[in-house]
């Protein structure tokens, strides 16, 4: 039987959460029954994945977007505390890993999508930093960019925003999911041929156009959904746990 603090214990290790300087705490935000037999898994704690897991019988959640975020409401009114409210009346444990998730070398954000996506041989896209929370890749082979933003849209199964502003083929990818659009200036230092990540700005447009950089906005939440997944399989394995993904639709 596993305990919801080997849990955290573990993950703490494996993400190196010491590592990160983060927006908000990594590991148990919300601690509930000790022993966890069902651990759901999503990308953000609303209250619709709350109620999915609890509906489905989880003794935990992981996700990637938890709660606690610096410069927030401290306050325990309103939406926060009809989530609060719903995980500590059911006795429910809430694991939360941000930054370190995205990071990871085998279950992070990057690393998934990049593997479905034949982004091979990831090195860390920022510099000066303890932990670089972007990756540059290359593809097998040169690409044309217009077959490689369909293969995104297949992949992630919605469209994409593509700024056209590069050479016809590609081979060096730069990437970093969710809100990650001011590393365009990352993705240029290293020559880049492209940069995709979740979501767009008024100012990326022209960065790109500039530099002759493609630039992809694939999705803040499309871009998220494989790092809690692995990790939510990883632990399952590690613990023989019961897991389940569940994905709450966000357009965004």
């Amino acid at each position: 039987m596993s305990t919801i603090q080997q849990l955290s214990n573990y993950c703490a290790q494996y993400l190196k959460i010491q590592d990160f300087r983060d927006y908000c705490p990594n590991g148990l935000q919300v601690e509930g029954r000790t022993e966890v037999k069902k651990l759901a898994t999503g990308v953000t704690a609303s209250l619709s994945f709350i109620e999915q897991a609890l509906e489905w019988g989880a003794d935990a959640l992981l996700v990637h977007h938890g709660y606690f975020w610096k410069n927030e409401d401290a306050t325990i009114t309103g939406i926060k505390k009809r989530r609060l409210q719903r995980l500590l009346t059911e006795d429910v444990s809430l694991l939360a890993y941000h930054l370190p998730l995205d990071a990871h070398a085998e279950v992070g954000n990057n690393a998934c999508l990049a593997a479905m996506l034949g982004i091979d041989d990831l090195e860390p896209l920022q510099t000066g930093v303890r932990r670089s929370v972007g990756n540059v890749g290359t593809l097998a082979q040169d690409t044309g960019v217009n077959d490689f933003v369909a293969r995104c849209q297949q992949v992630l199964g919605r469209d994409v925003l593509h700024i056209n502003s590069g050479a016809a083929n590609i081979r060096r990818v730069a990437l970093c999911t969710g809100g990650a659009q001011a590393m365009i200036d990352d993705a240029v230092r290293v020559q880049a041929d492209l940069y995709l990540t979740g979501e767009i700005s008024e100012q990326t447009v022209h960065i790109a156009r500039e530099a002759g950089i493609h630039f992809i906005a694939a999705g803040h939440h499309a871009t998220e959904r494989y790092g809690a997944q692995a990790l939510g399989k990883h632990l399952e394995q590690e613990f023989n746990l019961i897991h389940r993904f569940f994905d709450i639709d966000n357009p965004a």
